[in-house]
C-alpha cells in the first residue's frame, strides 16, 4: 500500500494549473532536485511526479526530453525515472534564476506552487493514523532552507529549520498547520482523510483527559474522605466529640454512615434525610472545625 506522502503526491500531480503556477512548480522542482549543467537531468522515484514534470516541461517549453528508467536493488527493488532535458536549457535556467530571486514578490498562488515543487521532490507528511503529526521538506543548502522557510511564513505557517546530517529540514509540527498545508497543495482527498483521523484522535485524547480528570477527582475525594474519617476517629478516641455542636455531630454521623461519598453527595443526602439543609461548602466548614479541634488538641499534648 502506498504511503500517505505518496498518495498526496499522486493526487496533486493530477491537478491542472495555470501557466504562471506551473512555471513556479517546475522551477522549484528543478532547482532543488535537478542536476543543472549543459543538460538538465531529473532523477525521480515516483511515476506520477515523473509524468508531471515531463508534461509540464513539454507544455511550458516544448522541450526535447529523453526518458529512461533504471532499476535500483540496494534495499528493495524500485524504478528510477531519468528525465534528460536536451534543449531550451538557457530559457529554463533563466526562469529558475528569476524565480529564486523574486519568488518572495510573487502571488500567494505562485508561492504555493513553488512549495508544491519542493514538496514533490523531498517533502513528506507522516500518516496521522500511525505516528505524530509531522511535515518536513529536506533541502541541501542552508540559504535555500531559509528561503523555503520564509515562503511558508509568508503564507502564515510557523515553520522552523533544523540542521540534519545531510542538508536541512524545514518542518511543521502543529496538526492544524499541516492540514492547511495539505489544503494549500490542493490534495482534497488526502485532506479529508487527514481531518477524519485528526478529529478521531482529538476526540480520543479528550475522552482520555476526561477519564484521567475523573479518576484524579475520585482519588482526591477518597483521600479527603479518609482524612475526615481519621479526624473523626481521633476525636472519638480522645473523648472530644462533646466539644462540637449538634450540626457538626450530625455531619460526623452521616460521614461514618456514608464513608465513600463526596462532600457534595453527603450534603445532598443530609438535606434529603434531615431538616438540616446544607451545601457542600457547609459540609466543608464542619470538617474544618473538626480538623482545627484535632490540631489544637495535638498542640496541647506537645506542650505538656
Amino acid at each position: 500500500m502506498a504511503s500517505f506522502t505518496t498518495q498526496i503526491k499522486e493526487e496533486i500531480t493530477k491537478i491542472e494549473t495555470e501557466k504562471c503556477e506551473s512555471l513556479a512548480e517546475v522551477c522549484a522542482y528543478i532547482y532543488f532536485h535537478g542536476i543543472v549543467d549543459d543538460k538538465i537531468a531529473l532523477f525521480v522515484e515516483n511515476n506520477s511526479v515523473a509524468r508531471r514534470m515531463f508534461n509540464l516541461l513539454k507544455r511550458l517549453y516544448g522541450a526535447d526530453i529523453r526518458l529512461t528508467t533504471r532499476t535500483q536493488k540496494r534495499f528493495n527493488v524500485k524504478t528510477i525515472y531519468i528525465l534528460e532535458i536536451l534543449n531550451k536549457i538557457a530559457d529554463i535556467k533563466a526562469d529558475i534564476n528569476d524565480s529564486i530571486l523574486h519568488i518572495r514578490d510573487y502571488s500567494d498562488e505562485e508561492k504555493a506552487s513553488f512549495l508544491k515543487g519542493v514538496f514533490l521532490g523531498s517533502g513528506s507528511i507522516n500518516d496521522p493514523s500511525k505516528s505524530k503529526y509531522h511535515l518536513e521538506l529536506l533541502v541541501m543548502e542552508e540559504r535555500d532552507a531559509f528561503l523555503v522557510n520564509s515562503l511558508l511564513q509568508d503564507l502564515r505557517f510557523s515553520s522552523k529549520v533544523l540542521k540534519r546530517d545531510k542538508g536541512f529540514m524545514v518542518y511543521l509540527k502543529q496538526a492544524e498547520e499541516i492540514s492547511d498545508f495539505i489544503k494549500l497543495l490542493g490534495a482534497i482527498n488526502a485532506l479529508f482523510y487527514y481531518e477524519d483521523i485528526r478529529i478521531y484522535r482529538d476526540h480520543k485524547n479528550m475522552v482520555n483527559r476526561l477519564n484521567n480528570c475523573e479518576q484524579a477527582n475520585v482519588e482526591k475525594s477518597m483521600k479527603t474522605c479518609n482524612e475526615q474519617i481519621k479526624n473523626i476517629e481521633y476525636l472519638k478516641e480522645n473523648d472530644l466529640l462533646n466539644l462540637l455542636d449538634e450540626k457538626s455531630i450530625l455531619v460526623i454521623d452521616y460521614r461514618m454512615k456514608y464513608p465513600e461519598t463526596t462532600m457534595s453527595e453527603l450534603a445532598d443526602i443530609i438535606s434529603l434525610e434531615t431538616d438540616y439543609k446544607i451545601s457542600k461548602s457547609g459540609i466543608n466548614h464542619h470538617f474544618r472545625k473538626i480538623k482545627d479541634l484535632v490540631m489544637k488538641n495535638e498542640s496541647k499534648k506537645n506542650e505538656q
